[in-house]
């Protein structure tokens, strides 16, 4: 399998590259799973400035309401309540019993490379008909006196879900640097394998030309005092819809 490498300032500029980089060195292959074929690749996406403005890109599935859902499912998990009734597990429920692991792990040593959470839970994830958690693997790093955070995925659709995935995870990655008191490092997303499904080939080609023809503030935007006041004025519906969701169960 390829092995690519994509390294960027922001958020967006780095995504964007990503797009166009599985689009021009990617392998088409058979995703037999999904009776369809895949563009695919090994991809490492290194992020060395990932809360500079602007931080949101357009180039993804939804908007500022889609986005903050995900963000609250992710760090204060809004669905958890499902697991059991249709879900297996939910990210934040993998993750957040270990989160307070991670705050006194850096706080012993601030040099520690054990600050790990494991997403992947074999015994679950290896059941037949199960749906395995394609994020896999969490770790935070303090360097030269900042936050550094990397992720490694199994699987990760870079058109419709890498985005969002890595907007929320660094979401996550500022909650535990204020926690300690530390300025964001680096943010390193891995997937061993990231794609693009056949069904979605002409999606990522306008993505690229979206990339390719306008400016980068025509599909760039600034999260602070843009698109997080936006975002906010989600919440309350987002509230009542998983309540709705939740009476409903």
């Amino acid at each position: 399998m390829k092995e690519i490498f994509v390294e960027g300032r922001t958020l967006p500029e780095t995504y964007h590259k990503a797009l166009c980089t599985l689009k021009e060195k990617g392998s088409v292959i058979p995703c037999t799973d999904w009776n369809q074929q895949q563009l695919e690749c090994a991809m490492t996406l290194y992020v060395t400035s990932p809360t500079e403005e602007p931080r949101i890109s357009s180039l993804f599935i939804g908007g500022f309401h889609e986005l903050q859902q995900y963000c609250m499912e992710m760090l204060d998990g809004l669905l958890n309540f499902r697991i059991g009734k249709g879900w297996d597990y939910t990210y934040n429920q993998r993750f957040s019993e270990f989160y307070d692991y991670v705050i006194k792990e850096l706080k012993r040593n601030s040099e520690t490379r054990r600050a790990v959470i494991s997403i992947r839970d074999n015994k679950a994830d290896t059941k037949e008909g199960a749906d395995p958690a394609c994020l896999q693997s969490i770790q935070f790093f303090i360097r030269e006196g900042k936050l550094d955070m990397m992720v490694l995925f199994r699987s990760n659709d870079l058109p419709e879900a890498t985005y969002m995935n890595a907007f929320a995870l660094i979401m996550l990655q500022e909650k535990i640097a204020r926690e300690l008191g530390l300025d964001i490092g680096t943010y390193t997303h891995r997937s061993n394998s990231m794609h693009c499904y056949e069904k979605d080939f002409k999606l990522l080609d306008n993505y690229i030309k979206s990339i390719n023809t306008k400016s980068r503030e025509e599909i760039s935007y600034n999260y602070k005092g843009d698109w997080e006041d936006l975002m906010k004025e989600e919440i309350p519906g987002i509230l009542k819809f998983a309540e709705n969701l939740k009476d409903k169960e």
